[in-house]
């Protein structure tokens, strides 16, 4: 048998009474990927922190190579040979690509006592670390001009370069598209062939089924179920998670689009953006925009809701041309936007649930003569909407939304969009970091949505995801329509092709 590379034992973590790891004890065999799988609070970060260094446990114990181990700080952690990639990125966007991947131990020139950078070997070293990750940008490249993917695929260059015995990835594949992520798993595979032990974090169960030689299943701190990949199937590590059954995770359509056009776009154009961008959003109606990083998806909804310009084209909002677009008019119009990165762009984090619920509807609930505020009518209809989205919370009022999950923060921003009367959903990777638990119960409002005749653009880079909940998927690369294909006829061979620009499909 592989001798184990790291070792919990018996691990337990409280925080203000309440136990959140419960008696952790599993092995990481050298050269051997383990899944670590569970929703949102099971425990798998605060397990990951305990790993770096950056939270003690309370009991319990770890062995690196059969030597005890409980680093104080994640320097040591990282010393001792333990790399992680976290899911929230820890990159100074100020600086290069270059500079971020050494910011804690530049080269320097001859005599280091100047402590002159060595910027030669600063590039070159640089270059070498973004070739393994296949991330083909400039090492001078500031990060603030990198996308979601390449920052991801930037930190985790970062995490190899100190030759590191465990690397733990947290989520690494949410702001990667298809091929990215496939990229992503050679180097992977590379890291457990060289008898690296891997610890593989990921909502995406079909990934962790692909990849994951063994699996440890969490649910509110406990270890429900662990052992070979090989012997659990999907549903399996589902029930494990949630405690109960999902027949499927897609739930089924009741009503079929209407043909009334909501959205007309002709001929949308934006130099080195869009180019001849034409398509009709139907009254009820789930279309779907794959593609890869970089194909226009996010750009198109940006100028949609009136954030981004075009200099070319029409757009037509319930039969009427709407021109110079702006996000106030956009809501004015019933249209919302979701966007993918819902802490930056989607939330006040310490803001409570009610504030930021209320963030577009707000005007709603002013009285019609003086715009008195009336909190008590407010207070039932954010409760309502937390209550249909099945929002898990402690204090609807004091409680701040960043001590929320993640699928719990997701389910706010809809709402606070759901309470401004928003007919017309754009929505950007709209479960990215999102548990399968909630994950259902999001496309399950989203369905239910469109069911009463609400009509939403989906962008995700999971093409699983829309293939399951799309009436209709649009196909983008390099900025123009590729493809258009209707749900009896979704071919995920032919939509990656597209999405490679090979063919154009109608």
């Amino acid at each position: 048998m592989t001798q184990p590379v790291l070792e919990f034992g018996h691990i337990d973590k409280s925080f203000f009474g309440a136990k959140v790891l419960k008696n952790i004890s599993f092995v990481v065999p050298s050269g051997t990927i383990v899944g670590l799988v569970g929703e949102n609070g099971a425990g798998k970060s605060t397990l990951m922190n305990i790993l770096s260094g950056i939270l003690p446990a309370d009991a319990g114990w770890m062995k690196l190579n059969g030597i005890s181990f409980a680093p104080h700080r994640p320097s040591e952690s990282a010393l001792a040979g333990i790399a992680h990639v976290h899911q929230e990125l820890n990159l100074f966007p100020n600086l290069s690509a270059a500079e971020n991947l050494f910011i804690a131990d530049f080269p320097k020139q001859r005599p280091e006592s100047l402590s002159l950078i060595d910027r030669g070997s600063l590039q070159s070293r640089a270059t070498e670390l973004l070739k393994q990750v296949n991330l083909d940008v400039d090492p001078g490249t500031l990060v603030e001009k990198l996308s979601p993917g390449q920052k991801q695929l930037l930190e985790i260059a970062k995490a190899l370069k100190g030759d590191p015995l465990v690397v733990a990835f947290d989520e690494p594949t949410t702001s990667l598209t298809q091929p990215e992520a496939d990229q992503l798993f050679i180097i992977i595979r590379q890291l457990k062939e060289q008898g690296i032990g891997v610890i593989y974090i990921s909502h995406n169960l079909g990934d962790v089924m692909r990849l994951c030689d063994q699996v440890v299943v969490l649910r509110d701190g406990e270890i429900q179920g662990a052992g070979d990949s090989e012997n659990f199937t999907i549903p399996d590590l589902i029930q494990l998670m949630v405690g109960r059954e999902l027949e499927t995770l897609f739930p089924e359509r009741r009503n079929a689009p209407q043909d009334e056009a909501v959205i007309q776009m002709h001929s949308l154009s934006q130099p080195g953006v869009v180019h001849d961008v034409t398509f009709t959003l139907r009254r009820g109606e789930i279309l779907g925009i794959s593609g890869l990083m970089g194909s226009g998806r996010t750009e198109l909804a940006r100028i949609l809701f009136g954030l981004d310009s075009y200099n070319q084209g029409q757009i037509l909002v319930e039969g009427e041309v709407v021109s110079a677009l702006a996000p106030r008019k956009c809501v004015d119009l019933g249209m919302a936007f979701l966007t993918e990165d819902r802490k930056l762009e989607g939330l006040l984090p310490s803001a409570g649930i009610v504030e930021n619920m209320t963030l577009v509807g707000l005007e709603r609930f002013g009285s019609r003569f003086l715009g008195v505020l009336k909190r008590a009518t407010l207070k039932d209809k954010v409760e309502e909407v937390v209550r249909e989205l099945s929002v898990d919370y402690r204090n609807i009022e004091l409680q701040s939304v960043q001590t929320l999950s993640g699928g719990n923060q997701q389910k706010v921003v809809l709402g606070k969009w759901l309470l401004g009367g928003s007919r017309i959903l754009l929505l950007d990777e709209p479960t990215r970091g999102v548990d399968v638990g909630a994950r259902y119960e999001i496309y399950e409002k989203l369905v239910e949505l469109a069911d009463e005749g609400v009509s939403m653009i989906v962008i995700s880079s999971d093409l699983e995801e829309l293939v399951g909940l799309c009436d209709r998927i649009l196909v983008m690369s390099r900025g123009e329509i590729r493809a258009s294909v209707d749900r009896q006829d979704f071919d995920r061979k032919e939509m990656l092709q597209a999405a490679f620009g090979e063919e154009r499909l109608t």
